[in-house]
């Protein structure tokens, strides 16, 4: 695997994990701990971001 690839598989993880996460944060916790896990779920979203954006440039 190149670094493009392990640039894509984190970007996917990411993404994945961002998603279950922010479905922590509605379905299950509805009182002041969702609204950290909705944090945490857009910081994972951020990250995913850079990586996608790093795709290419290294």
């Amino acid at each position: 695997m190149n670094k493009n690839t392990v640039l894509a598989w984190a970007t996917g993880i990411m993404v994945i994990m961002g998603i279950i996460i922010m479905g922590l944060a509605v379905y299950r916790y509805d009182d002041v701990a969702g609204w950290g896990f909705a944090a945490v779920a857009v910081g994972f979203f951020a990250n995913a971001w850079v990586f996608n954006a790093l795709k290419g440039r290294m």
